[in-house]
């Protein structure tokens, strides 16, 4: 069906216009799956650098499927050569690797003309990342920011900072809790979302308003983008 929109076959010498089309759509195909990956994204370490990886394996996959053509050859050659590259990146996320395989199973079925098998494959791997998404598999909560401070262990504003961020977050909750100074204060780390109408500067002038509150700090997802 669609294999038949290119008029050559996998052969050792690929015609300048079916290597475009090729490599476009691959591109198109990585590029669905990329912006699926940032739709359906929650975390605090949003990388861009990641989104573009998607985008490049898919064509970097096909481009090499392209090279070793029906050449054992080239195969062994290319086989060889990529063993000299180490790739260390760790990855915390097992989905982020998943994202990444599709992109390149793309590419590599683009790159061996199976198109058919390209864009269904993309469009099943999209739809069920979707469904899984806002199915009850899926996260029933969210955070955008992370709030550190530290107060007094003796303090009596625990109930003042309850008051203050169920009035400015959606919701709240409490990732590590620890002493400092000897015990005398703790340390404490929440993920948090801003209500709607809210900003972090109502949010922090809210809370150094307590004064057993000290060192405050507010990461929001904006800010760790480009990590």
């Amino acid at each position: 069906m669609l294999d038949g929109i290119t008029v050559q076959t996998t052969t050792e010498t690929a015609g300048l216009w079916t290597l475009i089309y090729v490599v476009l759509l691959a591109f198109v195909l990585s590029t669905l799956l990329a912006w699926v990956y940032k739709k359906t994204f929650r975390g605090l370490s949003f990388s861009r650098n990641y989104v573009q990886a998607i985008v490049l394996i898919s064509i970097i996959s096909a481009t090499v499927i392209q090279s070793v053509g029906d050449s054992l050859a080239r195969g062994f050659g290319i086989m060889a050569a990529m063993a000299i590259i180490r790739f260390r990146t760790n990855f915390k996320d097992p989905r982020d690797t998943l994202f990444l395989f599709a992109s390149l199973a793309a590419g590599i079925a683009c790159g061996a003309y199976t198109f058919t098998v390209a864009i269904v494959g993309t469009l099943a791997f999209s739809l069920a990342t979707l469904l899984l998404y806002y199915s009850p598999l899926g996260p029933n909560s969210f955070y955008d920011g992370m709030l550190r401070f530290n107060m007094a262990s003796d303090s009596i504003g625990q109930k003042a900072l309850e008051e203050v961020l169920r009035r400015h977050c959606k919701s709240f909750s409490l990732i590590t809790l620890r002493d400092i100074q000897q015990g005398e204060r703790l340390d404490y780390a929440y993920h948090i979302k801003l209500r709607t109408k809210t900003t972090h500067d109502q949010l922090l002038q809210a809370l150094q308003q307590i004064e057993a509150i000290a060192g405050v700090q507010l990461m929001m997802q904006e800010a760790t983008v480009d990590l």
